[in-house]
């Protein structure tokens, strides 16, 4: 097969032939298709910040963040636009490219609008990619996004279409879809992925990914999350995922989406060195860089490092989309 070729036409027959290959080729296979795209030795890095934590109206299983769920995160107000800048330029003085600023809220209220405008504004005048992620959008919302100079908009689908109502139930898969057709129509670039190892099935996770790839247009940017199991949550006892099972998940969205970044987000503190190289082999070639994700653990900026230098990867630059 062609590893130049872009579809969009993918059917669940194929993909689920594609996740069950033989390990190795697997592996094989989606190295092959992501050379053919990417310098293999590039890793593009962002840095995630909290702009507004805890006390949120969704019931997602996973979080800490939700107000229904007893995890007793305790709600916090929009960060200041001056503490939002602040923290950009240390992100970009640490390596990274593009700055993500996530809100716990189903979405946002028309009042809080104007400042999330002058977070893009200022990010983006540092020289850094900008990310939010807000929850559902309108279309003014969108527009207003768009017009302050929004690069991506990250709203993942979680997981599949069969599963989503074990894990959440405040809002629809539908739901989902309609934000990210409403942020690509007005431009912004697409960063949508899931969570895996929440107790899903394997079609899950290939019907997960199979609904990015089939969209009218693949996401620029897809993350894969491993679960963090959080105390108090629903999913806090939730058996782990074998580690082939989720190198099998990069690998797969890698083959069917061949441009796309495809992100190796939370859960990286639970992988050993070892098993977070396989993913890079497997096509991952982005990161989220610094202690925490929203509030979460992450690795520490110096272990990342270290590993990079032992693997012979070094950071893509700002602007760069890897792309051969």
């Amino acid at each position: 097969m062609d590893a130049n070729l872009i579809r969009n036409d993918w059917t669940r027959e194929e993909a689920e032939a594609i996740y069950n290959l033989p390990f190795m080729d697997l592996l094989y296979r989606a190295q092959t298709v992501h050379r053919e795209h990417f310098d293999p030795n590039q890793v593009q890095r962002s840095k995630l910040l909290s702009i507004k934590t805890g006390g949120c109206a969704e019931d997602c299983a996973y979080c800490s963040q939700s107000a229904r769920n007893g995890a007793q995160l305790s709600a916090s107000k929009l960060l200041d636009i001056k503490r939002v800048i602040s923290e950009a330029r240390k992100a970009k003085d640490g390596g990274a490219t593009r700055y993500c600023m996530g809100a716990a809220w189903r979405s946002p209220k028309d009042r809080d609008m104007a400042t999330l405008e002058a977070m893009v504004q200022g990010v983006k005048a540092l020289g850094m990619e900008t990310c939010m992620t807000l929850g559902m959008l309108e279309d003014e919302q969108v527009i207003r996004l768009r017009d302050a100079g929004l690069d991506y908009y990250n709203h993942n689908i979680d997981t599949s279409e069969r599963y989503y109502s074990e894990i959440i139930t405040t809002r629809t898969f539908a739901d989902r879809i309609d934000t990210l057709n409403r942020v690509r129509e007005a431009g912004i670039k697409v960063c949508a992925g899931g969570i895996v190892g929440m107790g899903e099935q394997q079609l899950d996770r290939v019907d997960m990914l199979l609904t990015l790839a089939t969209l009218e247009k693949h996401p620029e940017s897809v993350p894969i999350n491993m679960l963090i199991p959080i105390a108090d949550t629903p999913l806090a006892d939730v058996a782990p995922l074998d580690p082939i099972e989720f190198v099998r998940t990069v690998a797969l969205a890698r083959i069917l989406m061949p441009v796309t970044h495809v992100r190796l987000s939370a859960g990286r503190t639970g992988m050993s060195d070892e098993m977070q190289a396989m993913c890079f082999f497997a096509g991952a070639n982005s990161i989220f860089v610094g202690d925490t994700l929203l509030t979460a653990d992450n690795p520490e900026e110096d272990k990342d490092n270290a590993l990079f230098a032992r693997l012979g990867i070094t950071a893509m630059a700002v602007g760069c989309d890897g792309s051969r």
